[in-house]
């Protein structure tokens, strides 16, 4: 099969504050893709399939971006001190520990700590290794495809 990666949108009222954030503060690598439309190289990704049940659900969440971390205390910390809008404290759910990011323009990210096995950490089907995602959420550059792109401009 030929599918090779994901790509998420984000919808926000205030696109360059957002981009600039993610840029600044939770130092994701970018390539331009033109007219200063950033394009953000993500740390490892996975994907879950939930039914139509629970607290996210209740809450109008149809899909939900979360941004993974190893210590959520210590990543929460680090956030607030950058200017972040991390609502509440984090709450036990069982699998994990979760709390929301506000960010700019009416994102809403949830912020995560597992406790459940990472499908990202599992080898590819090429038998490469993929990197654990770090407290740090930035510190993972972007993937060949995503570095072959910001030659090409």
């Amino acid at each position: 099969m030929a599918i090779n990666g994901l790509h998420g949108l984000l919808y926000s009222s205030e696109p360059a504050k957002l981009r600039a954030m993610l840029r600044d503060v939770f130092q994701f690598n970018s390539v331009d893709a033109g007219g200063g439309w950033l394009i953000f190289g993500m740390p490892p990704a996975e994907l879950g399939v939930h039914p139509f049940e629970g607290q996210n659900f209740e809450a109008g969440h149809r899909h939900l971006m979360s941004f993974m971390c190893d210590d959520i205390t210590k990543t929460i910390a680090e956030l607030r001190a950058k200017g972040v809008n991390v609502v509440g404290e984090p709450n036990d759910e069982g699998y994990g520990i979760t709390t929301m990011l506000h960010l700019p323009g009416g994102c809403e990210v949830m912020l995560y700590e597992p406790r459940h096995p990472i499908a990202a950490a599992i080898p590819s089907a090429r038998k490469r290794s993929r990197p654990k995602p770090s407290a740090t959420l930035g510190r993972n550059k972007p993937g060949r495809r995503a570095r072959r792109a910001g030659r090409r401009r």
